[in-house]
């Protein structure tokens, strides 16, 4: 009865523990002690041929996996998209005027592009886990100059996040200064203006402040 009751304490610990922060086991050392952990667990199941707990264990290794999958996906993907600043200035340059379309031809609507911002912002923030934020507290040098020496692997996600923000901020400086008649600058600045107030309507703060 106590190896029952232990058991199931050990796999509540682990299921919050591998949900929670799953990068804790992305190295195959981590990997193979929770194995060797999951092993010993499951010789106390006492359930008999029903084999609950190691139902519970195999669910919870399979979702970790899952995790740390999609995680280094995501990384990829993003690392992909990553170009330095001077190849797009070049590729800018390349570019015919004529073919170089302003914001307003590709989406006048202040309301859809608001909602294309948020939907943005909730797939990085979906991407950002408690342990990115606990790697910058960990990691803190002091509380006066906030600089974080911790594993860039680590907070990549809050990385891109930063990041995003930056991107959105520098899109609607340049669009609106690549407009030479003050007119249709106006109008431009106006626009962006209808577009944050959307981002205060949905609630995306991030987007509204990014504009800002």
């Amino acid at each position: 009865a106590k190896l029952k009751s232990f058991a199931a304490k050990i796999i509540q610990l682990l299921k919050e523990w591998t949900e929670t922060f799953p990068y804790d086991f992305q190295d195959e050392k981590s990997m193979k002690e929770l194995k060797e952990i999951a092993h010993r667990i499951t010789q106390c199941d006492e359930v008999g041929e029903n084999g609950t707990v190691k139902k519970i264990i195999s669910q919870m290794t399979q979702n970790l996996l899952m995790a740390l999958s999609t995680r280094s996906q995501y990384q990829e993907i993003r690392e992909k998209f990553r170009q330095p600043v001077t190849d797009k200035g070049t590729i800018l340059k390349t570019k015919p005027q004529s073919t170089q379309k302003d914001i307003l031809s590709v989406c006048c609507d202040p309301l859809i592009l608001a909602q294309q911002l948020t939907y943005i912002e909730l797939e990085r923030v979906s991407n950002i886990y408690p342990e990115d934020l606990m790697q910058i507290v960990s990691h803190m040098d002091s509380l006066d100059n906030h600089k974080c020496r911790g594993d860039v692997t680590k907070t990549y996600n809050l990385e891109a996040y930063d990041n995003w923000f930056n991107c959105l901020s520098m899109l609607v400086a340049t669009e609106i200064c690549r407009v030479v008649k003050k007119k249709q600058r106006t109008r431009m600045v106006e626009f962006f203006i209808d577009v944050a107030r959307e981002c205060f309507n949905i609630g995306n703060f991030n987007s509204m402040m990014a504009i800002i």
